[in-house]
């Protein structure tokens, strides 16, 4: 099946955001077939983007998916209050149902406002059957996401990780979400390491304060299949080792604001020459719709670096969020042959920035469809 995404305002990611007016993108199947001016496609099922914007879709690398069925229960809290009700409290209440209908809504959540790859942080494996659920819901979405299986607060034994590995595929893929040296032991720690470079998983980590990288470093622990999520308070020592060792780091500015994590890290890293992709983190505590994220990054990394730019932003939450889940060959932009996961926005003010329209004023309600590996899934 073709689908033709008529005349739109494109905004491509690769190798940095750029526009171009009045083109076409073609998907053939589930690929980006061609992207350009008056594409011939008589039997293509046409969208017609006339005075709307058309771009990749956005890749959210740190989200608490299950989170969504308690939405807002944590907006004025502090981080350790938040742990106490949330993580120690609510958590251990829930069943695999409630688990299966917050991943349900919350990915079907991140579809609606633009969002077509996740990285579903799933601290939540309290049984078998409550993964089973979160990956179910996740499937019934329609979502493309990576499952970031967390051991913490679950049964350690490895059979379960290689089960769910064994298990998955097609949209869904498996990364370690590694709890760190700050909320487990370094033989935890070192375990979790081991086991996901055994099965070949990338690796998620909470980090923040100074210290935790460098317990990393001194376990020979850094890597180019690590993702720092928050790096919040990280020493310059520390973020020199995870830019030789080809790491990135993922931002959640809201939510580490929120709760008193820090300063948003935004600037920093990327002094270093780290990339940084962003998340929303949290719904117990902040919006799900990814573009408000988009302007948070905008406002809080200004303050350290005044030439950031819209285009540097809408990147973080494109091409370099499918390269911190190692997808950047697959996903993050419109180059033909990539997978077909579009996005077309309505009701962008016409500038000659579209670019910088997007990142300012874009919300859930101007996403109008979502295309995830050419598959229509909202119209």
């Amino acid at each position: 099946m073709s689908i033709l995404i008529r005349g739109g305002r494109v905004i491509d990611t690769e190798p940095a955001p750029y526009v171009r007016d009045g083109v076409d993108v073609l998907v053939e199947g589930d690929r980006i077939a061609a992207v350009g001016p008056g594409l011939a496609a008589p039997d293509a099922e046409v969208i017609d983007a006339t005075g709307r914007v058309v771009l990749p879709g956005l890749v959210d690398t740190h989200r608490h998916t299950w989170q969504s069925a308690i939405r807002g229960v944590a907006y004025d809290l502090d981080f350790p209050t938040y742990v106490e009700r949330v993580m120690r409290g609510l958590a251990t209440r829930l069943t695999p149902n409630d688990v299966y209908a917050g991943n349900l809504a919350g990915a079907r959540e991140c579809l609606a406002g633009g969002v077509t790859t996740l990285l579903d942080w799933s601290h939540i494996q309290r049984t078998p059957a409550h993964t089973d659920a979160a990956l179910a819901g996740l499937r019934d979405a329609g979502i493309r996401a990576v499952f970031g299986y967390s051991r913490l607060g679950a049964d350690r034994g490895p059979d379960e990780v290689r089960r769910v590995r064994k298990a998955t595929g097609g949209l869904i893929g498996v990364a370690m979400a590694a709890a760190g040296p700050h909320l487990e032991s370094m033989d935890e720690t070192v375990a979790d390491w081991k086991l996901a470079r055994e099965l070949d998983l990338r690796i998620s980590v909470h980090v923040h304060g100074t210290g935790p990288i460098t317990q990393l470093a001194e376990a020979g622990l850094l890597g180019a299949d690590v993702t720092y999520v928050h790096a919040n308070g990280a020493g310059d020592d520390e973020l020199r080792a995870v830019a030789d060792s080809g790491g990135n780091v993922s931002i959640t500015p809201l939510t580490e604001t929120i709760l008193g994590m820090g300063p948003p890290e935004i600037a920093r890293p990327r002094r270093y020459g780290i990339p940084v992709s962003l998340g929303a983190d949290t719904v117990t505590t902040v919006t799900g719709d990814l573009f408000a994220h988009l302007r948070s990054v905008l406002a809080f990394g200004r303050v350290d670096d005044p030439a950031l730019t819209s285009a540097d932003v809408l990147r973080m939450a494109t091409l370099d969020g499918a390269a911190a889940l190692g997808m950047a060959d697959r996903i993050g932009s419109l180059r033909p042959g990539k997978q077909a996961d579009v996005i077309v926005l309505d009701g962008i003010p016409e500038t000659p920035d579209p670019i910088a329209a997007v990142v300012a004023t874009a919300t859930a309600a101007d996403v109008a469809t979502v295309l995830v590996g050419g598959r229509r899934i909202r119209d």
